[in-house]
């Protein structure tokens, strides 16, 4: 009797260690996927990854603190537009964002750096953030949130831009010449920037006196303070 208990015991022990191994290895899984699809973003939410179009600092117009990065909207007076200090080419970045009434700002990318331009409009492409309802000057559709800045306008069918002061969320893809902008879990604009709709968009318009706008596929990713105040929230980027 004792041996046929004792074996029972020894099968239970092993049938009980069998199902905690397949469990750990579960979980040890399941976490080596999260840390790898963790590992392929990275946080842009760190003072320390930004500084001033044309300048070596952040200026005092943006602030850094907790999980919020805020632009006051005064880079009239002592800045303006940030950058981040590496590069990207083909890149998925994702953010939140809210933003004053009436107000403007905007998300740059492949936006190059140089003294002989005054900002990071000049040469990169722009995801335009607009008070669409409430901006107090009239405006075209290639001006509101969404669009890309000049070039393309949002689908206004699939557009569902939050009120003034709730949050909204945005996503910007570029890989390999195409483009999507996002809007709070919708694709708004679509384009190749390698077509001949794009070139034409380029070569008319807005841009004939920015001779320089859109010829590089690699630069800084930039936010723009355009006098008003916006908040930004979990902001990360991917290499695509």
């Amino acid at each position: 009797m004792n041996k046929v208990y004792s074996l029972v015991c020894v099968v239970l022990m092993m049938l009980v260690s069998c199902k905690q191994q397949k469990k750990d290895i579960e979980t040890r899984t399941a976490s080596e996927e999260m840390v790898k699809e963790n590992d392929n973003w990275i946080s842009l939410m760190d003072a320390s990854l930004w500084r001033g179009y044309n300048e070596d600092t952040l200026p005092g117009n943006w602030q850094f603190k907790g999980d919020i990065i805020e632009c006051f909207g005064k880079g009239g007076d002592i800045g303006g537009d940030i950058i981040t200090k590496e590069t990207y080419d083909n890149f998925e970045l994702s953010l939140e964002w809210k933003i004053t009434d009436g107000g403007n700002s905007g998300i740059f990318y492949h936006v190059v750096e140089d003294t002989i331009y005054r900002a990071p409009y000049e040469t990169g492409a722009e995801y335009q953030l607009l008070d669409d309802e409430g901006f107090p000057e009239p405006i075209e559709e290639w001006q509101k949130t969404g669009a890309n800045y000049a070039m393309h306008e949002a689908d206004k069918d699939k557009k569902m831009l939050k009120p003034v002061g709730e949050w909204n969320s945005s996503k910007i893809v570029f890989n390999k010449g195409d483009v999507e902008h996002w809007l709070n879990g919708q694709k708004i604009v679509t384009f190749n920037k390698f077509s001949d709709d794009w070139k034409a968009k380029r070569n008319s318009g807005k841009w004939n006196d920015y001779p320089d706008y859109g010829n590089t596929n690699d630069g800084y990713l930039g936010l723009q303070d355009h006098g008003a105040g916006v908040w930004f929230r979990n902001v990360k980027v991917r290499r695509l």
